[in-house]
């Protein structure tokens, strides 16, 4: 039936007078021509050592989500030259700037050998603001694709990512993309995998997605290389709930790796972390739409729908199990813990709750954000938002923007210092260290012992003519070099410890300057380290303006001081007295700028006489003056105080 259709459709799909006729056999093949489709098969009846779970790993634009269309249109999961690129990136956000920010599954099937596999991709992000998305991701793996450009060769989020598979055990199998470009050199890039990671020319593929030459390759090579997943089908239901979103209809989805068992619809399972207890309402594969089902077999990666409320309820890394037959608990992961923190505020006060709503809706779709009430007498009720770095703080901003309309006002961000506070009868029982991430609430430094500031264990990847650029850079932002390591003859691998607060801001911009945009940038947490940290406040007429506090290191105070009373002294509107904007740090004045006052020319009725007369009336306004200054009250707009902490 459906190939008689299809050779109607070629012999008429030009005729217009046969074409409502076209459209109802259209409708007709889509309806009642499933049958020779993936989806007659049971995908519970595919053994244990036919299933493969993977991931995509590889540094930002290097064609992860290229591949993975190519790999849903070999395996018939979309149809060919669709027109629709980045499938598995769904958000907006994600479309407009080319980057994956949410790690997505899919099940395909390919059959190879007269044998239908199951494979299990999912995409992961490539910036290390996401690392946490991919930690999780590989958690559920027992295989990886690593992804090279063949054009700009490892860069350093590509040595993260691989360490971070190669410290799980996974299989890796390296991939070589973009050969089909000008300036592509696979030859050049085999050579660093070998030096860097010890990986065998020979072992490499070279494919380029864009074209899908190479992709039968890339899919043979996951069957054959990467070990189906050790699961025991007969043991009691256990899986472990690697990631979550939330749907307004149906609560939180919770996608799982069902490590031993079965589950199916109607079954009743139980939380190890909250203890809860829910009936499994919904059970589906994602090929890439949900493909509704009603069970799933150790081995595979499904989504579950259970009435959770909340995704505070769908703990990532929690295991699940039926309540009857309690198990040993799957190994989790750690809470992704926020590095950089910003204020949120609404244009007006008006808008409060609806931003607050947006804020609480998105909220349950990335756990990754903190979210804690804030409040400031220059911008009124916000919040303080904690995120995992400087491109999660953007993309959340901007999801804000686009899903949901609000426009917030987002101060400059800042991070999380630690504070060991002298003993006093305050204290004792409460403890002597305390966090602090917001200026304001930084104590006085009569009052602290010692300080601790994050630091970072940064990777570059540059070309070795940027060499000394990057150094001067990297000294400039108080950095301690760790290590260089030539990759090649051409290429040199850097390794730094930075302070955190030194890099969140324009770090990497500045990188991309001194080295034409060919350096790359990596971090991972390296603790706290002591610091001579202060707290940098500003004076207006003698007046602390909390708002406008910062924290600093004591080398930078002066130059930041000075730079902020220059800025303020442009933004600040004059008033009747003249205001006198100051930087102090530790009780000492570092800047100081004068804005003059409005001034009436009072000599302006004298057309002679004596100069004392003059004398006379300027002496009476500079007293007048000065008595307005001594009970005047600065006042600044909204818009200056907007205008300071905006990022």
């Amino acid at each position: 039936m459906l190939n008689l259709a299809r050779s109607v459709l070629v012999l008429h799909g030009r005729s217009t007078h046969t074409r409502r006729k076209i459209f109802a056999l259209q409708r007709f093949i889509r309806l009642y021509c499933k049958t020779e489709g993936p989806t007659s098969v049971d995908f519970t009846q595919i053994p244990v050592d036919r299933i493969r779970n993977f991931s995509i790993i590889a540094h930002v634009d290097h064609g992860k989500s290229t591949l993975a269309d190519r790999l849903l249109e070999f395996t018939g999961a979309i149809r060919e030259n669709s027109g629709q690129n980045q499938i598995l990136d769904k958000l907006q956000v994600e479309r407009e700037r080319g980057i994956t920010v949410k790690a997505q599954s899919v099940s395909l099937l390919y059959q190879y050998k007269g044998d239908n596999y199951l494979l299990n991709l999912i995409d992961t992000p490539g910036h290390v603001d996401f690392s946490s998305e991919v930690s999780r991701s590989l958690s559920a793996c027992q295989g990886v694709v690593l992804l090279v450009d063949a054009n700009d060769g490892v860069q350093a989020q590509t040595v993260a990512n691989f360490y971070l598979a190669f410290g799980k055990d996974l299989t890796i199998v390296p991939v070589i993309n973009k050969i089909d470009l000008k300036n592509a050199d696979p030859d050049r890039v085999t050579r660093q995998l070998k030096s860097l990671f010890d990986i065998e020319p020979y072992d490499v593929l070279r494919i380029s997605a864009k074209l899908g030459i190479g992709v039968k390759a890339v899919i043979e090579a996951i069957i054959e290389q990467i070990p189906p997943p050790a699961v025991n089908r007969q043991s009691p239901f256990r899986a472990l709930l690697f990631d979550s979103w939330f749907d307004k209809y149906r609560g939180a989805l919770s996608l799982i790796f069902i490590q031993d068992g079965n589950i199916k619809v109607g079954d009743e399972i139980q939380s190890c972390h909250t203890k809860k207890t829910y009936n499994v309402k919904s059970l589906a594969l994602l090929r890439p739409q949900e493909d509704p089902i009603t069970q799933l077999v150790a081995g595979q990666i499904g989504l579950v729908g259970c009435n959770m409320r909340s995704s505070k309820e769908a703990h990532i890394g929690d295991t699940i199990y039926n309540p009857s037959c309690p198990v040993e608990p799957l190994q989790g992961f750690e809470p992704s813990r926020p590095m950089v923190f910003a204020g949120v505020y609404p244009m007006d006060q008006s808008q409060h709750v609806n931003l607050r709503s947006a804020i609480e809706k998105l909220a349950l779709n990335d756990s990754a954000v903190t979210v804690e009430v804030d409040s400031s007498p220059a911008l009124g009720q916000g919040w303080r938002l904690g995120f995992l770095g400087l491109l999660h703080l953007e993309v959340f901003s901007q999801r804000l923007q686009q899903e949901y309309g609000a426009e917030p006002i987002l101060t400059a961000p800042s991070v999380t210092y630690k504070l060991r506070m002298k003993p006093n009868k305050h204290n004792v029982k409460t403890g002597r260290e305390i966090f602090v991430n917001n200026p304001a609430l930084f104590p006085d430094f009569m009052q602290i012992e010692e300080a601790f500031e994050p630091m970072v264990v940064g990777t570059i990847i540059t070309p070795d003519k940027y060499l000394g650029g990057i150094i001067s850079l990297c000294m400039e932002r108080r950095g301690v070099q760790r290590s260089a390591t030539n990759i090649d003859n051409e290429r040199v691998m850097l390794q730094y410890d930075l302070p955190l607060c030194e890099i969140i801001v324009d770090f990497h911009d500045s990188l991309k300057t001194i080295s034409s945009g060919y350096a790359s940038f990596d971090y991972e947490d390296n603790g706290y380290q002591s610091s001579s940290l202060v707290k940098l406040g500003i004076l207006l007429n003698g007046v602390v303006v909390e708002e406008l506090s910062n924290i600093v290191h004591i080398t930078k105070a002066q130059t930041i001081g000075r730079r902020m009373v220059l800025k303020l002294k442009d933004i600040i509107p004059r008033q009747m007295v003249q205001i006198a904007v100051q930087a102090v740090c530790n009780g000492k004045i570092l800047a100081r700028e004068n804005i003059r006052a409005y001034r009436k020319d009072v000599t302006a009725k004298l057309y002679g006489g004596d100069v004392t007369r003059r004398m006379k009336l300027l002496a009476q306004q500079a007293a007048g003056k000065k008595k307005m200054r001594m009970v005047a009250n600065i006042s600044l707009p909204r818009e200056t105080f907007i205008d300071v902490l905006k990022k």
